[in-house]
């Protein structure tokens, strides 16, 4: 199994770089690597830059032709389409920034693009305020304590019981229509987190308090 993608996307422009030798591999869709370029990020480390590219224009092109990957599927959205090739290659890990911000259909829509790719790839989206992911229905996360804990139901999780938290939940049920677990923390180091049926998306913010 290969090891982590680094996955850049055309949200609001991180306010920092990972560790970029962390990765095994460093890609971007077209509208990121605009932001990537006023950034100064390291051009020369990404693999692969996929898109339609029909925001492009200059000089770059020419420099990292041999690293675009044409995608002109309109059904698709960029995010879907870099998804597809990382998957193709047999990676199973991606981080990605860039995927909250600006309009809050985007942001929306990448969750759903996400939640179709989790049984084949471990999503973590990361910004400023959180790093959000969906998780496995039996869950075990450390060194939260203080932290901001959100639990997002989608669209309904049955038989939740957490571990660790300020608001325990014990065989309760979240339904995005009535009941969510948002802007909880955690009160132990370890948070664990067990449900039966459903899909849960986990918010870890800033400290809480």
């Amino acid at each position: 199994m290969k090891d982590k993608v680094l996955l850049f996307i055309n949200g609001d422009p991180p306010k920092s770089f990972p560790n970029l030798e962390e990765y095994s591999l460093i890609a971007c869709t077209d509208g990121a690597f605009h932001y990537l370029k006023n950034l100064n990020f390291p051009l020369e480390k990404l693999d692969f830059i996929s898109g339609d590219f029909d925001s492009h224009s200059g000089s770059d092109e020419n420099v990292y032709e041999n690293k675009f990957i044409y995608t002109p599927d309109q059904d698709k959205t960029d995010f879907q389409k870099a998804l597809e090739i990382i998957a193709e290659k047999d990676f199973k890990k991606v981080d990605v920034f860039g995927g909250s911000g600006g309009e809050q259909d985007h942001f929306l829509g990448n969750l759903t693009v996400a939640f179709g790719f989790k049984d084949q790839l471990e999503i973590k989206f990361y910004d400023e305020f959180s790093e959000y992911y969906f998780i496995p229905k039996q869950f075990v996360i450390t060194g939260v304590k203080d932290k901001m804990i959100s639990l997002y139901p989608f669209p309904v999780v049955e038989n939740i019981t957490t571990k660790g938290l300020n608001w325990a939940l014990t065989n309760g049920n979240l339904d995005i229509t009535s009941r969510i677990g948002t802007r909880n923390f955690a009160v132990d180091n370890e948070v664990s987190i067990e449900y039966e049926k459903g899909d849960l998306l986990l918010f870890v913010g800033k400290n809480y308090l």
